[in-house]
């Protein structure tokens, strides 16, 4: 296994090398232009009888490699030597998010989706050895990352998650309990936990009857509302910029509410709390002081251990490729009568 320590310097060997190319290229074309510019070719080329055309190529070339290497080594490649068994202490949470429409509504700031989305960020942050996963939902449930202890990719897959990513609208609140009961694996004994966090609006099945076989199963099932009683309009987005709000078949504004009853439910059936959201707090931390409380169970997972710099062998040719550049002469050779492309500069 391999990585790269600062990846940031692999971009800019993407920009930096083809920008060295293209500098180098105009040149000649300008150098080509002043030398047609002051006399034919024929007599420049008596006036320089050993002046080389190729060996400025030649010199260029091993620039631009070594500049290569060395970008690549600041981006210190480093290879992993073993893989081994790591034992942690924790337990399975799956995180169910509400992608339906009506997590637009910006009774919170900046809108529910949005400050829910925030608030997993803030609990990846903390965590350590627990396992995530996460469940998005709107008229039906997906798998949007498998549970893991990979909190990187557990960043990556939360920024991608929109209200497009379902393709069916609703709020199958049932559904993403029963998929998150799926995606558990029962046989390794730690304790589990699955936290819903939705307006609770449009509720189409039966999550109470979900929330219960959970918690029958020792699986406890956890609600956070998104929104206000009040409630607010659904704003409606193109190319980037609201153009409106979503209204029903009469005209009229639809203004979506926190289904709190409904919530206060699901969580009284899957033995967990329930919290309403704010813009000063999420209610994902509360919920954590609960679950913190089960018992942690040990397991083991795959981890690279002991990865070990590389740069050092990109230094090094770089470094070379410079000193053999250097010392490449632009004069042709007088003792050969072709190209010397090593002739040593004399000082």
């Amino acid at each position: 296994m391999f990585r790269f320590e600062h990846d940031i310097f692999l971009w800019a060997a993407l920009g930096v090398i083809p920008l060295i190319i293209i500098v180098f290229i105009l040149m000649q074309i300008w150098k080509q232009r002043k030398r047609e510019q002051f006399g034919h070719a024929e007599m420049i080329r008596r006036l320089m009888p050993n002046v080389s055309k190729s060996l400025p190529i030649v010199k260029f070339c091993f620039y631009a490699l070594s500049m290569c290497f060395l970008l690549i080594g600041l981006a210190n490649l480093q290879m992993g030597t073993k893989l081994e068994d790591v034992k942690r202490e924790g337990i399975d949470l799956m995180l169910a998010l509400d992608v339906s429409n009506s997590m637009l509504a910006e009774d919170l700031s900046p809108n529910r989706l949005e400050r829910a989305k925030r608030a997993i960020y803030q609990l990846i942050e903390k965590l350590h050895n627990d396992r995530l996963g996460i469940i998005v939902f709107a008229g039906d449930a997906y798998v949007q990352l498998p549970i893991t202890t990979d909190y990187s990719s557990a960043k990556l897959f939360l920024e991608t998650i929109g209200t497009d990513i379902v393709p069916t609208q609703g709020t199958a609140i049932g559904s993403a309990i029963e998929l998150a009961m799926e995606s558990f694996d029962f046989e390794n004994g730690t304790s589990k936990a699955i936290i819903v966090i939705t307006d609770g609006e449009n509720h189409e099945d039966d999550a109470i009857g979900a929330a219960t076989t959970a918690f029958e199963e020792g699986v406890s099932v956890h609600t956070i509302g998104m929104g206000s009683e009040q409630g607010g309009p659904i704003p409606i987005y193109k190319n980037g910029s609201q153009i409106g709000f979503r209204t029903d078949n009469n005209g009229q504004t639809v203004v979506t509410k926190l289904n709190e009853g409904m919530l206060k439910q699901i969580a009284s059936a899957g033995g967990g709390s329930y919290v309403r959201a704010n813009n000063a707090n999420a209610g994902l931390n509360i919920i954590m002081k609960e679950i913190d409380k089960m018992e942690k169970t040990e397991f083991a997972s795959k981890s690279i251990k002991d990865y070990e710099d590389r740069f050092q062998f990109f230094l090094i040719v770089a470094l070379l490729l410079l000193v053999i550049e250097y010392f490449i002469s632009n004069r042709k050779s007088s003792k050969l009568d072709g190209i010397n492309l090593f002739d040593v500069k004399k000082s």
